[in-house]
């Protein structure tokens, strides 16, 4: 028998504004995990996160437009979380 094995988001990985996909959810929780570590450059968390950058811009603009992360400083932005949004359990 093959086991199920659930995987776990980031609580604020979840969007109400649009569908939340896997694919999506997957990529929003590397970048939220990063985030709640520290605030980095979109081009640290694309090597960091090993993801495209053109997709983790996609969804920093969208959890931007959510209030979960926020934007700071000129030209060489700093990302880094608000800390709204949904809290972990435990």
């Amino acid at each position: 028998m093959v086991g199920i094995i659930k995987q776990t988001w980031h609580p604020n990985a979840y969007l109400k504004s649009i569908r939340n996909v896997r694919s999506g959810l997957s990529a929003r929780t590397k970048l939220l995990v990063l985030l709640d570590r520290e605030a980095l450059s979109a081009v640290k968390l694309a090597q960091t996160s090993r993801l495209n950058y053109n997709v983790v811009i996609y969804h920093l603009r969208l959890l931007k437009c959510e209030g979960t992360v926020e934007r700071r400083g000129s030209r060489r932005y700093i990302w880094l979380a608000t800390g709204l949004g949904q809290k972990r359990l435990g």
